[in-house]
């Protein structure tokens, strides 16, 4: 077991403490083995990666004859749908007793496995509130042309029940989203660039998710010191985004490889200030792209101070893409507006960044964003 800090928690079943459990620390072991060994009711929300089965044949290479990197690890490979049945049902079993009677479990993947989840889910009395999906806005061809490009991946959120008290932050979602509401398609680009963690020029791991995704979802489903338990690590995403979200976590995960990766990854990243951490909680309007994209995507990072073009007022960019200057919150429009005493504002505009050339527009942000993402 790879030891970062260990805490204790209290269970929700008991005002008694539970013993002491590893907070922030990655459990090197099977998931359903380490699962079993922590106390009922101690996890605030669960984010699942788990093997796909793809169940792929022989190698698949684009029409150059270069090879695809695809998933032929050993740990996605089951002998039978029925075996694969069985493995879904034991540690979702383990997740939901672990989960808190307020807790939710997301769990993504693709129509290799979704549909086996999700009946395994509701067989086991959780209830879905969502099904999300993650339309990928650089999916990878379909290099034979025998079927359609697979482009999305699906994500099934729930509760424990109908009844269920769970955390769901719609105000954030709806700042994040320019005053939208937050719908359940989203797009993401699939993980790349810097983010994309290699070794001697070959992906760490196939699968690695965007931090983008998980901060969505942390920031949606979860409250500051809530503790987020993934199941299937891999290189440490959720623990990642977790821990700039001032979230708690824990991760398992039984290959080394993947242990170490996330280790090192997760040591680099840095908590956002509290400032940047108080999320909005009031009303506002919107564009066509929205500002909370920016800072999900990491093109704007919480913390950042924004100024209009005289310096006269200077605005703090929150966690959830709200600003905060002063008392006034709100979107980067309302704040804009109040501050001018006006009755709208282009926020894209009026709000500017801190540019190694001066002081540039956050549109110039917006344009290089649309630039990094548009197919």
């Amino acid at each position: 077991m790879t030891v970062i800090e260990k805490g204790r928690i209290r269970a929700a079943s008991s005002r008694a403490w539970v013993d002491t459990i590893p907070l922030d620390t990655i459990i090197q072991q099977d998931c359903i083995a380490a699962m079993r060994a922590l106390p009922a009711k101690s996890i605030d929300c669960i984010f699942a990666d788990p093997p796909y089965n793809l169940q792929l044949g022989g190698d698949l290479n684009r029409p150059d004859g270069s090879h695809v990197d695809a998933v032929t690890d050993e740990w996605d490979k089951f002998d039978s749908l029925s075996a694969y049945d069985r493995f879904t049902r034991e540690w979702l079993t383990e997740a939901r007793r672990i989960l808190k009677d307020d807790g939710t479990i997301w769990v993504i993947g693709s129509y290799h496995n979704i549909f086996k989840v999700g009946s395994a889910i509701q067989d086991l009395d959780f209830w879905i509130l969502n099904d999300i999906i993650w339309r990928k806005a650089n999916p990878m061809p379909n290099f034979k042309g025998t079927r359609f490009t697979n482009a999305h991946e699906t994500l099934i959120w729930a509760s424990t029940g109908e009844k269920a008290k769970y955390t769901f932050n719609y105000r954030s979602m709806k700042t994040l989203n320019d005053e939208l509401q937050m719908r359940s398609d989203w797009e993401f680009p699939i993980c790349g660039g810097q983010e994309r963690l290699k070794k001697g020029g070959t992906k760490v791991h196939p699968t690695q998710k965007p931090e983008a995704l998980l901060y969505r979802i942390l920031l949606a489903s979860t409250k500051k010191g809530d503790v987020v338990l993934d199941p299937f690590f891999g290189t440490g995403t959720t623990g990642a985004v977790a821990k700039r979200l001032g979230r708690r976590w824990i991760g398992i995960e039984r290959e080394g490889q993947y242990v170490a990766a996330a280790q090192e990854r997760i040591d680099a990243a840095l908590p956002l200030d509290e400032s940047a951490l108080t999320t909005m909680q009031a009303p506002k309007a919107a564009p066509r792209v929205a500002f909370g994209q920016l800072v999900e995507n990491g093109y704007l990072a919480p913390g950042t101070v924004l100024t209009d073009s005289k310096r006269k007022h200077r605005a703090t960019v929150g966690a959830d893409g709200s600003l905060k200057c002063g008392d006034i919150s709100g979107s980067i429009h309302k704040v804009g507006a109040t501050l001018q005493n006006a009755p709208s504002c282009n926020g894209w505009t009026y709000w500017q960044y801190e540019a190694a050339d001066g002081l540039k527009p956050i549109d110039a942000i917006r344009q290089t964003y649309l630039l990094a993402t548009q197919p």
